[in-house]
């Protein structure tokens, strides 16, 4: 099926009256595209490392919307002609001319699945649940994984860069803590390697079906692996869900950001001598990062490791 693309040139000053125009004449959901760079509070907030390079702010933005009736295209197009005459006088509203295209109706949820294809990462064989094993890695130990819509493939850098330190750490009975867990891919590699129980913390909804959907192909109950809604930063209930001092390894794949401010909280849930493996961390937030931890007079810090552009930081909790 395809959909009908409608993109008006327009202003950045006359975006949010567009944008409540066409929610009156009943077109619901747009795209609005500017050169605006996000303040130092909107990164802060969103946990970005990585910002875009924008051209120069001149002003102008695109406002774009669908419409699924092509029968219907020279109708709202003069419904919001004649809107953005009111308009003109109460803002400059730019060019004001529509752009009208095609585009298909992609199913933009699943589609990243054709790229997802079994891997191995330190002898172990991470695959989709919808991919069978290859003949090559039959005597592997093997994750399976679908993540929904929750991050956590495991092809990224950084998840590498946590199940090699897992790989390391875990020991038979061990117990995980497992902060930013998405899809439940590091709690659960954590588990095949002889992890005694898991308890992980996310910020999305979604986290909480995809860990316990993907428990179940693993073979493994809610009981070993428990999982919240919540910050463990800073909502109380979280942490003392989590309880103190009980986890004989803490793993957290995240931002940089977010790590600075996890490494103040996550030693009081660690047992003496357990071990923080952090991840997510770009290598230009690697001293930033690493000055914090070695400050922090609970942890000693034991081994940083790199994998492309990202970074990896372990310590250990030290015993007192």
């Amino acid at each position: 099926m395809k959909w009908t693309k409608i993109t008006l040139e327009t202003t950045t000053e006359a975006v949010d009256l567009i944008s409540s125009m066409l929610d009156e004449i009943g077109i619901q959901g747009i795209e609005v595209e500017d050169r605006i760079p996000l303040s130092e509070s909107d990164t802060k907030g969103m946990f970005i490392d990585i910002l875009p390079e924008l051209p120069p702010d001149d002003g102008t933005a695109k406002v774009s919307f669908y419409l699924e009736d092509p029968t219907k295209i020279e109708e709202v197009q003069q419904q919001v002609e004649e809107e953005l005459f009111k308009l003109r006088m109460f803002v400059d509203v730019g060019e004001g001319t529509m752009v009208v295209s095609e585009t298909e109706d992609k199913d933009w949820i699943n589609n990243w699945k054709q790229f997802f294809k079994p891997f191995v990462v330190e002898g172990i064989l991470i695959k989709p649940t919808w991919e069978p094993v290859p003949e090559e890695h039959k005597d592997k130990l093997c994750i399976q994984i679908d993540p929904g819509t929750a991050f956590g493939t495991g092809m990224h850098e950084t998840t590498k860069l946590c199940i090699r330190q897992l790989c390391k750490h875990v020991t038979c009975g061990a117990s995980v803590l497992d902060v930013g867990t998405g899809s439940g891919i590091l709690g659960i590699g954590a588990l095949k390697l002889g992890a005694g129980r898991v308890f992980g913390t996310d910020l999305d909804e979604n986290a909480i079906t995809a860990v316990n959907e993907n428990l179940q192909v693993n073979g493994f109950s809610r009981e070993q692996f428990q999982v919240v809604q919540g910050n463990i930063i800073d909502e109380e209930s979280i942490q003392k869900q989590a309880g103190e001092g009980c986890y004989d390894i803490a793993v957290a794949n995240i931002l940089a950001a977010v790590i600075l401010l996890l490494q103040q909280e996550i030693g009081k849930h660690l047992k003496e001598g357990g071990v923080f493996i952090a991840s997510g961390i770009l290598n230009t937030k690697e001293e930033e990062v690493r000055a914090a931890i070695e400050a922090n007079p609970l942890f000693e810090l034991e081994e940083i490791t790199y994998e492309g552009d990202w970074v990896s930081i372990t310590a250990r909790k030290r015993s007192v």
